[in-house]
């Protein structure tokens, strides 16, 4: 069995990786969580039926030795645990954002050693999303796209102490919402190119962005308009791909399923397998790619993709001037900090 643990145990922990974990019983066992919130982990256990409940992360990684750890703390706590965990020989399964910074993200890949890590990103993982990359070829060049994160988070949603703030959440909904459909979108067009980029804190008090909109502009050529709002009422999570040979769309929430695409091209065809867009999809890759002892989907190169998007949006709304992909490098003030420094000027 691969032995699990679970660290954070607040609302995605229970609500996403508990069942995700329990689909995969036959080969995983959750065997420990970790909180700082004594009570709260005590309770978590109690709930889910795990045998082992710890306040710190290093007593948990030395008393029980696991094979994988799921991070489901706060954005900022992400680096160094996923750190700590890689230099004691855990594999590591962080939620998304995977940390602050691309500097942090190289600091993770650096300690893949003797372990790895990998990002949720459990939109890749559906069987619509498969089926449109397998597909991609025949479509013809992609020309034009649409990637929108119209959400609604109202303000009792900021009252929690880390949201809303560069050094513990990293950035707004950019970077802890549409991070989604945006490595959903880069799943499918490859790397970009170059980026122009807005954004604004029009109604939430809060220190980062409330909504963001940008033009990306591909390595193919192809061209996408994006948009990340916590302001809209009527909420949907939308994709659209223009190819030469047909358009195809996705339009759900916060999950699809096979019948939330539609396209205009014959070559369409439902999948024969109807797959959600869920951690239990990511989790079951995962945990093959541990039995085989090879690297995970989302980890490396992959992982980064989405951060570094975000890291160019950001750095193209506040210098008000395209920012190519080649630029971000580790001298550039935005590999370091998604605010580049200026705080709330952003």
């Amino acid at each position: 069995m691969i032995r699990v643990a679970i660290v954070g145990t607040g609302g995605i922990a229970g609500v996403c990786h508990v069942p995700a974990l329990r689909a995969q019983a036959h080969r995983a066992s959750v065997v420990a969580a970790v909180d700082v919130d004594e009570a709260r982990v005590k309770a978590f256990c109690a709930e889910h039926g795990i045998p082992a409940a710890y306040t710190s992360l290093a007593a948990m990684l030395d008393g029980e030795r696991p094979n994988l750890v799921h991070l489901c703390t706060p954005p900022h706590l992400h680096a160094a645990q996923a750190v700590e965990c890689l230099r004691a020989g855990a594999w590591v399964w962080i939620e998304k954002p995977a940390c602050l910074s691309l500097a942090e993200y190289d600091l993770i890949a650096a300690a893949e050693l003797d372990a790895y890590a990998s990002v949720v990103s459990q939109h890749r993982f559906g069987s619509g999303a498969r089926h449109l990359r397998d597909l991609a070829p025949s479509l013809g060049r992609p020309l034009v796209g649409l990637c929108v994160t119209a959400w609604y988070r109202d303000h009792a949603y900021y009252e929690v102490p880390w949201r809303g703030r560069w050094a513990t959440e990293g950035g707004g909904p950019t970077m802890g919402h549409g991070i989604h459909q945006m490595d959903l979108m880069l799943s499918v067009l490859g790397d970009w190119a170059e980026i122009r980029a807005m954004t604004g804190t029009l109604d939430r008090r809060v220190e980062t962005e409330d909504v963001s909109m940008a033009v990306v502009r591909f390595e193919s050529g192809a061209m996408v308009s994006v948009v990340n709002s916590v302001l809209s009422p009527r909420e949907e999570s939308y994709l659209r791909f223009d190819f030469t040979g047909g358009t195809v769309e996705l339009r759900h929430l916060y999950g699809y399923r096979n019948t939330d695409w539609s396209s205009t091209s014959p070559l369409w065809d439902p999948p024969s397998e109807d797959v959600p867009s869920s951690h239990e999809a990511q989790l079951a890759e995962v945990l093959d790619a541990f039995e085989r002892g090879e690297a995970p989907p989302m980890s490396g190169r992959e992982g980064r993709r989405a951060l570094e998007l975000i890291t160019g949006l950001y750095a193209a709304a506040v210098s008000g001037r395209p920012v190519a992909r080649s630029e971000l490098t580790v001298d550039h003030p935005f590999y370091h900090r998604l605010d580049g420094g200026h705080g709330t000027d952003l």
